[in-house]
């Protein structure tokens, strides 16, 4: 990892995505820690961190990068039982 790599944090608990966190260098290193820590699955992505992260935070991500990410939570899914969990369940509260 560079000074120059970029880390988004995503949070899908409505209607669409937005962006938790935007960071660069130490504190990067910092969210990749915690994200360890607390088993939060890791995508890597450099470009669509790179675009994402040009967005402000608490913003919901455009339409036309819904695939991307939609590609990343289907990622999730597979890997993160937690995740697939809170996903199956959202719908039923």
């Amino acid at each position: 990892m560079s000074y120059t790599d970029t880390g988004v944090a995503l949070q899908y608990s409505g209607d669409a995505p937005r962006i938790l966190a935007i960071a660069r260098g130490e504190l990067l290193k910092e969210l990749l820690t915690l994200a360890e820590k607390y088993h939060i699955t890791i995508y890597k992505d450099p470009d669509l961190a790179e675009i994402l992260s040009k967005f402000d935070l608490g913003t919901e991500i455009p339409v036309d990068l819904y695939h991307a990410v939609a590609e990343i939570l289907a990622y999730c899914y597979s890997v993160n039982v937690d995740f697939r969990h809170k996903i199956d369940t959202m719908g039923k509260q």
